[in-house]
């Protein structure tokens, strides 16, 4: 079928689309199409789209949970024995995909719902026996969702801190016609930059607690290096230093009112 075929009104009928036989568009073999024509095609488009649009990630999941009755079958959680891994190969070769980069793509989405699943499957006891974290490929993902977006937040309140702490200013003097010298007041800080001041400060300890809070023990214990925990240990400790300052000022603060 044509891409001139697929939307084309007969007797006041739209031409279905079938999405298997879908080819891509070119705008000079459309552009003389009359508008009736052209607002056809976009709704027969429109509405193949809404009948496929959820079924490429249920066929992915799908396609996870083939793999892991294969897993089972073979006692290989991991996938990484001979037999699974030929019986896993088998599944896409005989699927019989030819451009490579759908299939690397399909592949990938089917090991992130893999992964997903055997978590759900197997208890903490048997993750630990497999070498393998409790927390899913997605727990992760959002983990580090939660983190690019605390960090994010630390900069956009860090950049708000800075422009609403009023400035100090102090009394300067400056010679008056007489010859003498005048004393002229520092300038008192606008209307409500105190109260701004104070809710960007708020907000940003805020932030600053929930990106510390989100270093994980795991990856310490793991994944870093003894340079590099010692790396840590330095910036922690200069965390500490600041904040015990801050806090030694608050109590001095609360001792005189």
């Amino acid at each position: 079928m044509s891409p001139k075929e697929m939307a084309r009104l007969r007797d006041g009928e739209v031409t279905h689309v079938d999405a298997s036989s879908v080819q891509a568009l070119d705008l000079e073999a459309i552009e003389d199409e009359s508008t009736t024509a052209l607002i056809a095609r976009g709704a027969a488009y429109a509405r193949e789209y809404s009948l496929i649009e959820h079924k490429p990630e249920l066929l992915a999941k799908n396609i996870a949970v083939v793999l892991l009755a294969l897993r089972k079958r073979h006692d290989d959680w991991l996938g990484q024995m001979g037999p699974y891994r030929s019986d896993a190969a088998e599944v896409y070769s005989a699927a019989n995909i030819r451009d490579r980069e759908q299939l690397k793509r399909l592949q990938a989405n089917v090991r992130y719902h893999v992964g997903n699943m055997v978590r759900r499957y197997l208890t903490p006891r048997e993750l630990k026996a497999l070498k393998l974290k409790d927390a899913s490929p997605l727990e992760r993902q959002q983990d580090i969702r939660a983190t690019n977006a605390a960090l994010l937040s630390a900069v956009r309140v860090s950049a708000e801190v800075k422009a609403s702490t009023p400035k100090k200013t102090k009394a300067t003097k400056k010679p008056s016609k007489g010859g003498q010298t005048e004393i002229v007041p520092a300038q008192p800080a606008g209307p409500g930059t105190g109260v701004k001041a104070t809710a960007d400060h708020l907000r940003l300890a805020h932030v600053a607690a929930s990106i510390v809070g989100q270093l994980d023990a795991d990856v310490i214990d793991e994944h870093m290096t003894d340079g590099q925990r010692a790396k840590l240990d330095e910036e922690l400790a200069e965390m500490e230093r600041t904040v015990r300052r801050l806090r030694r000022h608050l109590k001095t603060r609360r001792s005189e009112d």
